[in-house]
């Protein structure tokens, strides 16, 4: 089991920052991958970022590659998703999920956490 808690959702303006966090637990080194994901209202859940635990690997939707960085601290179990030059279409839940194989469709993920709101206004 693994269990992960996300924060720092909020309201930001157009441009802003923020950075959210995702505490695991549990048998974190059964599942190699973390990953972001978001869905806004009426829209399917999208793929934003993932990392590997051991190597860091990271790989980024093409919709935020320049302006998210994802990030780990080992010691901690958690995974960071810095957000910059925050867009109105940023603005979405997004969850911090695990799983054994990475990529980008959410059925590689078997762990998810309850979801963080983010709210970009112009």
């Amino acid at each position: 089991q693994v269990q992960l808690v996300e924060s720092g959702g909020g309201l930001v303006q157009a441009g802003g920052s923020l950075r959210l966090s995702c505490a695991a637990s549990g048998r974190t080194s059964s599942r190699s991958f973390m990953a972001w994901f978001r869905q806004a209202p009426a829209k399917d859940r999208e793929f934003v970022a993932l990392i590997t635990w051991n190597t860091g690997y990271t790989y980024f939707a093409d919709s935020v590659k320049g302006r998210f960085t994802i990030s780990r601290d080992n010691a901690k179990n958690t995974v960071y998703l810095q957000m910059d030059s925050l867009k109105p279409e940023d603005t979405a839940v997004y969850y911090c999920a695990a799983g054994p194989v990475g990529g980008s469709r959410s059925s590689n993920y078997d762990y998810w956490g309850q979801g963080t709101q983010v709210t970009v206004s112009l």
